[in-house]
């Protein structure tokens, strides 16, 4: 069994990116360290060549005298018939190959290793090879028509090449499993932080969507962190949205489907009398109209599609109070004033202002006991909506905002509005006041949208 997960794990680990990384910069850096020791070894070779070149040229200007010397008091004066044969130095390990010419190529002195097949090139002073075999370096005399050719066998320039390859091979072939080790060692110890960014994110759950705090993080990872981090805010949004729905229908919910099934139990026992079939409608009605504050809520919080473009307060204004004057019990308690000048436009989202609007009105409707509603424009970007009802007390003007609160006995009265209002108004970056009673009355409440301009 041992051996079994062992061969299952060896592929993922085969496979891991730092096995990859360290994989690729393996291959990269001796691919690049193949490309330095060719580019070495032509550099070498080109030095190794001028260096005998040089060593070349010296020995045939030190060897023509002594070869001189030795043709006049071998020939003494006279053009022998037969090429003269120098004596053989010292140390015959050190000998020169050479050979000294007359113009029209006929040997006069040559060294006793010199066989014609070396010197088998043209007679011109400077280098020429032999190929593959010798180097020859031909010089002529300064005071006299004679030429000496000097040969240096090739094979010894190959082999201080070939010995300086080796070395370089050599060297590379020692020191690459130890780079490959070090490499791999530092891709895991550099990949470290991504394993314990990639485990931060492996134990986030719908229970925990905490932000990943990792100091030190590369700015590659940052990066991904930060993004990270976004989207787990964005869930834990959408998650609160979700179990704030789902508490809101269960506490705004219960009490109109309780109502309309105790009316409807009611009228069956009844033999369906018309007015528990009415008040059954009516709670229907109330539940319909508390489900559609329920999701408008719900988009108010999540911030849905909310758009961010320019806004005619005028029109939106107009357009919602028409929908208003359609209903016979608030076309005349409903009034809209706009300013003369021309006001500028807001930056918002048209269909979400005209949600608040709806609920601003709905309240100032339902709580101003049948007096005059006011819908006014007013410069720069403020729409307000104030009623002449009894208003509210200072105290309680701060807790409107929040759900399910009324400071009404009148149970028509949904909790929702002011908080549909004030999470919309936050979306936008924008204002909500509250004033009770409104400058210059002495009942009334009046509720201030103040938006950015476009």
């Amino acid at each position: 069994m041992g051996l079994l997960s062992h061969a299952r794990a060896l592929p993922a680990a085969v496979d891991s990116l730092a096995g990859r990384l360290a994989r690729t910069l393996i291959l990269s850096v001796g691919s690049v360290w193949l490309v330095c020791v060719l580019a070495v070894v032509w550099y070498i070779d080109r030095e190794i060549n001028y260096n005998f070149d040089n060593e070349l040229v010296e020995v045939a200007h030190r060897m023509f005298d002594i070869a001189i010397e030795q043709y006049d008091a071998m020939s003494k004066g006279q053009e022998p018939a037969q090429p003269l044969i120098a004596p053989p130095p010292l140390f015959i390990e050190d000998e020169v190959i050479y050979q000294v010419i007359n113009p029209g190529t006929r040997v006069l002195l040559h060294s006793s290793n010199a066989r014609p097949e070396i010197f088998d090139v043209p007679l011109a002073p400077g280098f020429a090879n032999n190929r593959p075999d010798w180097r020859i370096y031909t010089v002529r005399h300064p005071t006299r028509d004679l030429y000496m050719q000097v040969a240096d066998p090739m094979e010894e320039r190959r082999h201080a090449v070939n010995r300086t390859l080796l070395g370089l091979i050599v060297a590379m072939g020692a020191v690459l499993p130890l780079l490959a080790m070090v490499l791999r060692q530092i891709a895991k110890r550099e990949l470290r932080v991504l394993q314990r960014l990639a485990g931060e994110i492996s134990v986030r759950s719908s229970a925990d969507l905490r932000p990943i705090a990792l100091p030190g993080l590369p700015h590659e990872l940052r990066s991904v962190a930060d993004d990270v981090n976004r989207l787990l805010e964005r869930l834990s949004h959408a998650l609160d949205v979700e179990r704030a729905l789902a508490a809101n229908a269960a506490h705004e919910l219960r009490t109109p489907l309780a109502a309309a099934r105790l009316r409807l139990q009611t009228a069956l026992e009844h033999d369906l009398a018309r007015s528990d079939v009415e008040g059954a409608l009516d709670a229907l009605r109330t539940l319909s109209h508390r489900t559609e504050k329920l999701l408008q809520l719900s988009r108010a919080e999540s911030g849905a599609s909310l758009a961010r473009t320019p806004v005619d307060l005028v029109r939106l204004a107009g357009t919602v109070a028409e929908e208003f004057w359609q209903d016979a019990r608030s076309a005349n308690r409903l009034h809209l004033s706009v300013p003369d000048e021309a006001v500028p436009l807001a930056r918002g989202d048209v269909d979400a202002l005209a949600i608040a609007l709806r609920n601003l009105i709905e309240n100032a409707l339902r709580y101003g006991q049948g007096g005059r509603v006011e819908l006014a424009v007013e410069l720069p970007c403020t729409l307000v909506v104030r009623d002449n009802g009894p208003g509210v007390a200072a105290d309680q003007l701060q807790t409107l905002r929040q759900r399910h609160v009324r400071h009404s006995d009148d149970r028509a009265g949904y909790g929702l509005g002011l908080s549909i209002v004030s999470t919309i108004v936050q979306q936008h970056e924008a204002a909500l006041e509250l004033r009770s009673p409104p400058a210059g009355a002495r009942s009334g409440l009046e509720a201030r949208i103040v938006l950015q301009p476009a």
